[in-house]
């Protein structure tokens, strides 16, 4: 079998029920969901506001809110200073919206162009910051790494707080203040907090410095800092950051807030762009809907666009621009689309070269046409095809004459890829140019020289450190389900159970199933008709995405799917959203 048709392996997670889980008043199938997602007590899944994590753990944020807080009382100019992805959009949002509502007269943001001045708080990117003639400096999802900018800054006089939530290096930047879990002797609980939980946190000690010195009465009012959770929700979750206990309180509560009419102009743009109900908002709809869209202006463009739909107040406003950003996404699917063939064209001619299906432990691919901003999705998609880490490399400002080509990394589950990375430039100095990122995510530059030497030492590093096991793919599913459970009330339960995500992934089963009719949808999209092997109950499914050569060639299918609540014309409906299908029982 070849690689690209290979059979993933299923696995079901079968964790025993706590007793504190088995006598709660919870759906049967949600008490297994729990189980198996490590949930032994009832407040492990309290996602009261009152249960979040501390801002006062959080290492050196008394002097970084002192800092912002000084500004604000005094009128000094504020800039924030942004990243170019949807929690980078986010915190940017975040931090300007609630320095306006504390008062602050003089707030102004940045987000550098990605295709001109690259990743995070440059000394270039300074230069254009002092145009803005700021006395506080505050970076949102970025800073940690930017040493040489945080040193042109101070030349500048200009005060620097650097919030942010990627790992650091071995030097952390002379910032006034640095606001990171990550950064050594913090001892905040959530280390796997996204940027925008970090900026709201420091504005959370912000407003309590300005309570301190009475800052507010009357006339202006103490904010109630709950209004930007729709904010936090949505970047927490397009960051693909873990959902850990606090990031599902901070996901779950800016979720209710949507459902509750209480979303800002740009979400409900955002969802309205989509064809979404904001009303039925989920997590899932932030990962794959809203935050793709938002995403898109930073990809092709400017992310300045898709700041703007969420700091304005006005439905007109932020129905345009939320417009603009779906127009986007979909040049952005056209372009994905395209490199996606050639990659797995250039594949196909290497799966053709080798024995027995031997592909690399980690793959390493480049192309001089492909368009920088989407090289990081095409890293994933090419990751979920061969269940490889993978590094998707363009050259630097789409310009055919660089010598420099940037690279977006993918990762697995246990392989850390900026460790990766780390280990590469330690044995190889001056190989990698400069590098970044989490454990399963990382960016990078190197010369275009250099491709073959860091492809060789790539390849050899992830062979090194992944085992045949963790190279075949395994579905984790959460058992079977009996059909007097798989209805439409269950797949609403488990709905509202989330919020699902990052580590506390969506409900996945799998089922034996008769075929009884299929067809192609929308060109790429498997549609089935299928009945339950026991008991004959007739359901829909869907698999997304599915090419000619996984189309079902028999009648009885093994699934791994989600319960879904499908909604057309006001009607709901029951449906199966396939992860995997194979013919036999694994």
């Amino acid at each position: 079998m070849s690689i690209h048709n290979r059979v993933r392996k299923i696995h079901r997670r079968n964790l025993g029920i706590s007793d504190e889980i088995q006598n709660a008043s919870l759906h049967p199938v949600l008490k297994r969901i729990y189980a198996n997602r490590h949930i032994n007590s009832l407040a492990q899944i309290d996602y009261s506001l009152d249960r979040l994590a501390n801002y006062k753990q959080l290492k050196d944020i008394d002097a970084a809110a002192t800092i912002v807080a000084d500004a604000v009382i005094n009128d000094r100019q504020i800039l924030i200073v942004g990243d170019y992805d949807a929690d980078g959009a986010t915190s940017t949002a975040l931090v300007v919206r609630a320095l306006n509502s504390f008062g602050a007269g003089k707030v102004n943001y940045l987000v550098p162009n990605r295709f001109e001045y690259g990743y995070g708080l440059t000394p270039e990117i300074v230069d254009v910051a002092s145009e803005f003639s700021p006395e506080v400096l505050i970076t949102v999802d970025n800073g940690i790494s930017s040493i040489d900018g945080v040193n042109a800054a101070k030349r500048h006089n200009i005060k620097v707080v650097v919030t942010d939530h990627h790992l650091p290096g071995q030097q952390l930047p002379d910032a006034d203040a640095i606001v990171n879990p990550n950064q050594p002797g913090c001892e905040f609980s959530s280390k796997s907090i996204a940027g925008v939980g970090v900026a709201f946190y420091l504005m959370l000690a912000v407003r309590s410095v300005l309570r301190d010195r009475d800052w507010f009465n009357a006339q202006r009012a103490a904010p109630n800092m709950a209004d930007l959770l729709d904010l936090v929700a949505l970047g927490t979750v397009a960051d693909v950051v873990p959902l850990d206990e606090n990031n599902r309180i901070l996901v779950e509560q800016g979720i209710r807030r949507i459902r509750g009419g209480k979303a800002r102009a740009g979400i409900r743009a955002l969802f309205k762009a989509a064809g979404k109900d904001v009303r039925a908002c989920t997590s899932t709809d932030f990962g794959f809907f809203i935050g793709p869209r938002l995403n898109a202006a930073g990809r092709l463009e400017d992310m300045s666009a898709g700041v703007e739909c969420l700091v304005t107040d006005s439905d007109s406003v932020a129905e345009d621009i939320a417009t603009e950003l779906n127009q986007l996404n979909v040049q952005r699917k056209q372009i994905e689309q395209g490199m996606l063939g050639q990659a797995l064209d250039d594949m196909n001619v290497l799966l053709e070269t080798l024995d027995n299906d031997q592909l690399q432990a980690g793959l390493c691919l480049y192309n001089a046409e492909w368009h920088q901003g989407v090289i990081g999705l095409l890293a994933s998609r090419i990751k979920e095809r061969y269940h490889r880490p993978v590094v998707a490399f363009a050259n630097a400002n789409d310009d055919s004459d660089s010598n420099e080509i940037k690279g977006s990394a993918r990762s697995i589950q246990g392989l850390h890829i900026r460790d990766v990375l780390d280990s590469i430039a330690t044995r190889h100095p001056g190989l990698i140019q400069k590098f970044g990122g989490h454990a399963m995510a990382a960016g990078l530059s190197i010369s275009r020289e250099n491709f073959d030497a860091f492809k060789q030492a790539f390849e050899r590093e992830v062979e090194s450190q992944l085992s045949a096991d963790q190279l075949e793919e395994v579905v984790e599913t959460d058992g079977s389900i009996a059909p007097d459970h798989m209805s439409l009330e269950t797949a609403e339960v488990l709905e509202s159970a989330g919020p699902w995500g990052q580590q506390f992934p969506e409900p996945v089963f799998d089922n034996q199933f008769d075929i009884l009719h299929w067809k192609i949808v929308g060109e790429k999209h498997l549609k089935m008709q299928l009945r339950h092997n026991e008991g004959g109950k007739t359901i829909d499914a869907i698999a997304f995405n599915t090419l000619e050569e996984d189309l079902p060639s028999f009648e009885k299918i093994h699934l791994a799917y989600r319960l879904n609540v499908n909604e057309f014309r006001n009607i709901r409906n029951l449906q199966l959203i396939v992860d995997c299908m194979s013919a036999t029982e694994q």
